[in-house]
């Protein structure tokens, strides 16, 4: 009865309204903003490295580690996996267009989160709650995205990614699940009572190392299966297109898990990443947001795709159909989709590293991913507890019983733990996908205002009042302390 309902809703929540919310909205920013995911990407590369942070905030880098740390998971892995499983080879594509479309809503909400953010208990805090709350008004749709978050990122969203590094660590390594579960979520514990700046410093330090790594062993595999690299290259294009004769009938399905995919893992349009822009300091909130855009092309261009390269290339995949059964192709028989695919890749080039690698990378990816699960869920309590008495022991509960969830989850079957994920996720998106849609006006004032200090040879400094902007109250304090203190770490510096 439970496995049922589940797989309704995510019939429901991810059904065609869904796709074309998602490129509709991408598409609508990208045209309104004039491209700025392809023409801003040198200010993308130098916010990443720019501005500081303080006491209240982290630095740009920190928040993109952050940000990144949530969306280089497990989707990478064996998501990107299940959607070749499910849509075949053209899924890949459709990742790439959602990705490179999705990347404008990535700079438009992370925009949002900072212009709305707020401070609380001494740190910034802000996302979707926030903006909707001060940018609309609408403080019953804020706490309905709030509440719809807590519960993904402290119950639905860790099952699957505590599963993963479990399965990934029983072949790869021969660790047993409970110990997985068990020692996951006490690291996980020790990281996140340390607050945003721990937070911060390791995703800052892990996130790059991991995402590099993992990058440069898939540029081997598929160096070192070049005479495949024009096939493979053909086979994405024409199932893309359903031009392939093995996937002709498969369309629909590439469009729908390519987009469902790359949703997932890149977290553009639910409003996660945005909630990391918030705690960063700098002197315009378009600043945070593009580098924020550029997060989504490391997550899915980089690491995604070379996931799906290296699968492909070593023909280490199955295809089946929309029953679930029967088999469109069978080139690895009996492997079951998921991290196993990418294992089979690299055992390809590189006999028995395959498990031990994927296990290792899948920890990595993974607890990142906690992390900022923990930091967004910390964010979206405070904000329906501020100003509340017991909030402190609010946020600490949630985070123990997402400690809970992560030692859970390593028991879950696989489809069934993508199912409650994809649940968790699709609830908060579609609320998160309408707020943008409504909050546009003030979304391209704000990016208009930036490029026009930009054009004026400026280093774009946010004021509100002057945009007519409302609910922005922060920015008053952050330009009160640049004024009197202009040798202290102020934003954007």
């Amino acid at each position: 009865m439970f496995e049922t309902a589940v797989t309704w809703l995510v019939g429901v929540l991810w059904s065609t309204p869904m796709l074309f919310l998602v490129l509709g909205v991408g598409i609508w920013f990208t045209i309104r903003l004039g491209v700025p995911q392809l023409r801003r990407i040198p200010e993308m590369l130098r916010y990443l490295v720019g501005g500081g942070d303080s006491t209240r905030g982290v630095s740009s880098f920190q928040a993109f580690a952050m940000a990144l740390g949530g969306r280089v998971g497990v989707g990478n892995i064996a998501g990107v996996a299940t959607a070749i499983n499910a849509g075949g080879p053209g899924a890949l594509f459709w990742m790439w267009i959602t990705a490179t479309i999705g990347a404008a809503i990535a700079v438009v909400e992370s925009s949002l989160a900072q212009a709305y953010k707020e401070e609380i208990n001494g740190e910034y805090r802000g996302g979707p709650a926030y903006y909707i709350e001060r940018g609309l008004g609408w403080r019953w749709l804020a706490v309905a995205y709030a509440i719809a978050a807590s519960l993904a990122f402290a119950v639905t969203g860790p099952s699957i990614q505590s599963f993963n590094i479990a399965t990934s660590a029983q072949a790869g390594l021969g660790i047993d699940p409970v110990v997985s579960g068990v020692v996951v979520a006490a690291l996980f514990c020790a990281v996140i009572f340390g607050g945003l700046k721990r937070i911060g410093t390791v995703c800052g330090l892990v996130v790059p190392f991991m995402a590099a790594a993992y990058i440069l062993i898939g540029l081997v595999i598929v160096a070192l299966n070049a005479p495949a690299i024009p096939g493979m290259i053909t086979h994405i294009f024409a199932a893309a297109f359903g031009a392939d004769a093995a996937f002709g009938g498969m369309l629909g399905a590439a469009i729908m898990w390519g987009v469902r995919r790359a949703v997932y893992s890149s977290e553009v349009g639910i409003g996660s990443g945005a909630q990391a822009s918030a705690a960063a300091e700098v002197s315009h909130p378009v600043k945070q947001g593009l580098a924020q855009g550029f997060s989504v092309y490391v997550d899915t261009l980089f690491v995604c795709t070379m996931t799906g390269l290296m699968i492909l290339v070593t023909d280490s995949y199955n295809v089946v159909g929309a029953d679930g059964v029967t088999l469109i192709a069978e080139y690895a028989p009996g492997l079951e989709a998921g991290p196993a695919y990418t294992q089979a890749a690299i055992d390809a080039v590189f006999p028995g590293f395959g498990s031990v690698f994927i296990a290792i990378a899948m920890f990595f990816f993974a607890f990142t991913t906690l992390l900022s699960f923990g930091f967004y869920a910390d964010t979206n309590v405070a904000y329906l507890m501020r100003g509340r008495r017991g909030e402190r022991a609010v946020v600490t509960v949630v985070q123990l019983v997402l400690a809970g969830s992560i030692v859970l989850g390593a028991f879950r079957s696989s489809e069934l733990a993508w199912a409650i994920a994809d649940v968790g996720v699709g609830l908060f998106a579609w609320i998160n996908l309408i707020a943008l849609v409504l909050l546009s006006p003030k979304a391209i004032t704000i990016y208009a205002d930036y490029e026009r200090q930009r054009r004026a040879g400026l280093d774009p400094v946010f004021d509100p009042d002057a945009l007519g902007l409302r609910g922005a109250l922060v920015w008053r304090e952050v330009a009160a302390r640049r004024t009197t203190a202009p040798t202290d770490a102020d934003p954007g510096r």
